[in-house]
C-alpha cells in the first residue's frame, strides 16, 4: 500500500499551480506528498498546513508555511482520506486534524484527495467517524451519538491541535452522509465531525496495482 500511496502523492504534483500557496493535509499519504512537494518547492510560494505535524514536515523541507488568515486564496488543497466513495464523499480525521482539514478544504478552489485503493468503499461507515468535541461536552455528545444509533469511544490520551478531544463513533448509518454531517454538527459541544459531504473532494487520485486511477466528482 505504501507504493500506492507514494504513486498517488506524486500524481498530485501536476495539480499544483506555480507561485501559489498549496493547501496541505495530514496523514501518512500526505507525508509522501510533502516529500514530493519538496522537489518543486522553488515553483511555489509556500503552503498552509492542516496540522502542526504537517507544518513541521513542510518546514523541514524548507517550504514556507503560512497562517491561513494571511492567505487570499488556495488554488489546490491536497489531503488523504480514511474512507471515500465514488461520489467523493469521505470520512477523515483518523489523525485528529479534521477541523483544520475542513477549514482549508472550504477555502480551496479544488480539493484533490490522494489514497491507496483500500480506501475506496461503496458505503461509508466501516471506519469509525471521528467527532471533535469541547472537553466538557464529552458525555453530552456521547449520549447524543448513541441516540443517533452510534457507539462512541473516547480516544484516550489524544488532544487535537485545537485543544479538544475526539470521540470515534462506530456503527452509524451513513447512507445519507450529508444529513448526518449536518445533524452531528448541530449537537451542542461538537466542533466538527469527520464527514466530508458538504465539501467533498473534486478529484480522487487512487493508487492501484495497475497505476493511478483518476476519479472526479459527478
Amino acid at each position: 500500500m505504501n507504493v500506492q500511496k507514494e504513486q498517488a502523492a506524486q500524481a498530485a504534483l501536476k495539480y499544483i499551480e506555480d507561485n501559489s500557496i498549496v493547501g496541505v493535509g495530514t496523514g501518512s499519504t500526505v507525508n509522501y506528498f510533502i516529500d514530493a512537494l519538496a522537489s518543486i518547492r522553488h515553483r511555489i510560494e509556500g503552503a498552509v498546513a492542516s496540522s502542526e505535524a504537517s507544518a513541521q514536515r513542510l518546514k523541514d523541507h524548507g517550504i514556507p508555511v503560512y497562517d491561513l488568515n494571511t492567505v487570499n486564496s488556495i488554488p489546490v488543497y491536497v489531503d488523504g482520506t480514511d474512507e471515500i466513495t465514488q461520489h467523493m464523499v469521505m470520512i477523515k480525521g483518523g489523525g485528529g486534524a479534521l477541523t483544520r482539514e475542513k477549514i482549508i478544504a472550504a477555502v480551496a478552489k479544488q480539493f484533490v484527495c490522494i489514497a491507496d485503493e483500500s480506501k475506496l468503499v461503496d458505503v461509508l461507515g466501516e471506519f469509525p467517524l471521528p467527532v471533535e468535541v469541547i472537553p466538557m461536552a464529552r458525555s453530552l455528545v456521547g449520549r447524543e451519538m448513541v441516540r443517533q444509533g452510534g457507539s462512541p469511544a473516547y480516544r484516550e490520551g489524544f488532544t487535537t491541535d485545537n485543544g479538544n478531544i475526539i470521540l470515534d463513533v462506530h456503527g452509524l448509518d451513513l447512507t445519507m452522509p450529508l444529513k448526518m454531517e449536518q445533524a452531528i454538527n448541530n449537537i451542542t459541544g461538537v466542533v466538527c465531525n469527520g464527514l466530508f459531504a458538504m465539501r467533498p473532494a473534486d478529484v480522487l487520485l487512487l493508487g492501484t496495482k495497475h497505476g493511478i486511477e483518476v476519479m472526479t466528482s459527478m
